[in-house]
């Protein structure tokens, strides 16, 4: 078990301690594949997890119950709750930064399959002779429209490094054709998989997030059409941005804390 989680458990339990509002329960979300029921982290590759039975091992070092859940689903839980899905019940919340995932709200809970992969919609293949991706495949939605993908490209390109996704947005908006190229590129793949998930699950409500949201118009506009443009069969579903930013997966792993308590409360 990672030993910052556990100091940072430590940590939190104590300030809450401290200001005399002992901590009841605990959440932690982790990237990857998480079987929220057991509690066990099948795969981060960014943390070496495998198999990980994080909800045992923390709750046995903090000593309550723990909730583990996955940082985008368990983001949807709070965009849903307390952010740009409240009142919705149905929705896609789909976070574009360093990489592209998505979670499908359905009756105002997250759907959860059994191998933890629902809503990988980073990994469909848009573009069969585009970069190699991580995940073996050529042409992910994740290889063209992720931040990291927007910088690289324009750096290998370019020669320029060091420049950022927001970065290449407003050069392109200032008559960089090169930067208008790769915007233009990452625009049209993430509405491709956007449309794919249209097409699946018919929601009229996707909450976008992440660091490219942080454009606005220049993200939305072009999207909203491009989508548009895709499903000639129906209108396109309503995109909006994400209200809660980077505390996402924090109110995210309080909440799924708090529903851990509920049936005992109840």
């Amino acid at each position: 078990m990672s030993s910052t989680a556990c100091s940072t458990a430590d940590r939190l339990a104590a300030g809450a301690a401290g200001e005399g509002d002992p901590a009841v329960a605990a959440g932690i979300v982790v990237p990857g594949l998480v079987d929220e029921a057991s509690g066990i982290v099948l795969y981060a590759a960014g943390l070496g997890w495998y198999d990980m039975p994080v909800g045992d091992w923390l709750g046995e070092h903090i000593r309550l119950p723990v909730a583990v859940g996955h940082d985008v689903r368990a983001g949807a839980v709070a965009e849903s709750r307390l952010g740009a899905g409240r009142g919705c019940a149905n929705f896609a919340y789909v976070p574009v930064g360093a990489g592209v995932a998505a979670a499908l709200m359905l009756g105002g809970r997250p759907l959860a399959s059994d191998r933890g992969g629902a809503g990988e919609i980073g990994h469909l293949v848009v573009r069969p002779s585009g970069p190699r991706c991580a995940c073996g495949n050529r042409g992910c939605v994740e290889t063209l429209a992720s931040a990291p993908a927007i910088a690289d490209r324009y750096t290998c390109l370019t020669g320029e490094a060091g420049v950022s996704a927001r970065q290449v947005q407003r050069r392109a908006a200032l008559g960089d054709e090169t930067a208008a190229e790769i915007w233009q590129e990452a625009l049209e793949a993430l509405a491709d998989g956007l449309a794919a998930l249209t097409r699946v699950v018919d929601f009229d409500r996707i909450v976008l997030g992440g660091e490219l949201v942080e454009a606005g118009p220049a993200f939305f506009a072009p999207l909203r059409g491009a989508l548009a443009e895709r499903l000639t069969f129906r209108p396109p579903p309503r995109l909006t941005a994400a209200k809660l930013g980077g505390r996402v997966g924090c109110l995210g792993a309080a909440l799924l804390a708090e529903d851990l308590l509920a049936p005992a409360a109840a």
